[in-house]
């Protein structure tokens, strides 16, 4: 059955009371030791206490009133960099990558020089995982325009890769420019650590084919519409001349593990070890190549108010039932 299933990673602690430095260091040496291919992070700025509603494509609702963002999730984030670099000297193997920083929030300069230091401390296990963003409020108080986000983004992917690539460097764009300089530090990767893309409108998955090594998307989609998604990722890639073939798909997926079967009407990612496998094999058959197991998203283990060691205790399960070094038992 491994042939037909996706290549597995876990999500670092990253969210609720569970998000402590030494879960960090557990969960990373334990999923290494059990065959995971990579560790995952993401960025939440802040949680709006009441924030403006935007439509599928990020899109501002007019007149809409405001409303909480509730997610327990988003209620203590830790920042997806720092984490990564806490466990980096504590794997050897295992792949580190962001799903996803929110680019705009910080500028191109900055980002390049962190992401090159973070390959450095990794050993070249990065890759970047960057996003637009969807919260207007965590644009307003990032200090950056909401408006216009697509072509900004845009121009600040190829930016990234200029400042990775090109010694010296001299940008001068209508949202960035860089004078003639030397960044210093560039990545171990070469010629830059893999950038994939989130994003679930369609320009945005165009833009993971035409500008990045793949696209972040979720299990949430059925399987229909992932599979709609991931074509239109390879058509952005064969629209600008690239091989759709090596794009990268990659998928979070929300696990909730039980003992016995949910029953009619079951969810996907919910109910047993088989079951789940299946789903596994079943994104993997729509084109997902790789998809992580992030349980910050699960109200049992990545909410504020949770027992850390239950929490712990979960993700250990999860680990254990799932790891690529165990399937076949």
């Amino acid at each position: 059955m491994d042939d037909d299933l996706p290549a597995l990673g876990f999500g670092l602690p990253v969210s609720g009371s569970w998000a402590t430095p030494a879960a960090m260091i557990h969960v990373a040496r334990l999923a290494e030791e059990l065959g995971y291919a990579s560790l995952w992070t993401f960025q939440r700025v802040l949680q709006p206490l009441a924030a403006t509603p935007t439509d599928a494509a990020g899109r501002p609702v007019e007149n809409p009133g405001t409303r909480p963002v509730e997610d327990p999730t988003y209620a203590a984030v830790h920042d997806a960099v720092l984490p990564l670099a806490h466990v980096a000297s504590h794997t050897t193997r295992i792949g580190l990558g962001t799903a996803t920083l929110c680019a705009p929030f910080t500028p191109p300069a900055l980002l390049a020089k962190a992401m090159a230091t973070l390959d450095h401390l990794a050993s070249g296990r990065l890759t970047v995982g960057l996003g637009m963003g969807w919260l207007p409020e965590e644009y307003e108080a990032a200090g950056v325009p909401y408006a216009g986000r697509g072509a900004r983004f845009e121009e600040y992917l190829r930016c990234l890769v200029a400042l990775w690539t090109e010694d010296p460097v001299e940008l001068h764009g209508e949202h960035y420019s860089v004078p003639r300089s030397h960044l210093g530090i560039r990545p171990i990767q070469r010629p830059h650590p893999p950038v994939l893309v989130g994003g679930a409108a369609p320009a945005g998955l165009r833009r993971a084919g035409r500008l990045a090594q793949g696209w972040i998307g979720s299990t949430r989609q059925d399987l229909d519409t992932l599979a709609d998604s991931v074509d239109l990722v390879r058509e952005g890639a064969r629209e600008a001349g690239r091989d759709p073939g090596a794009v990268r798909i990659l998928l979070r997926a929300v696990v909730d593990l039980v003992d016995a079967d949910p029953g009619p009407g079951r969810r996907q990612f919910h109910g047993t070890r088989d079951q789940v496998l299946e789903d596994l094999a079943a994104v993997r058959r729509r084109g997902a190549g790789e998809v992580f197991v992030d349980l910050n998203f699960s109200p049992r283990v990545g909410s504020p108010d949770v027992d850390p060691e239950g929490a712990v205790a979960e993700a250990e399960h999860v680990l254990h039932a799932l790891a690529p070094a165990r399937r076949g038992s």
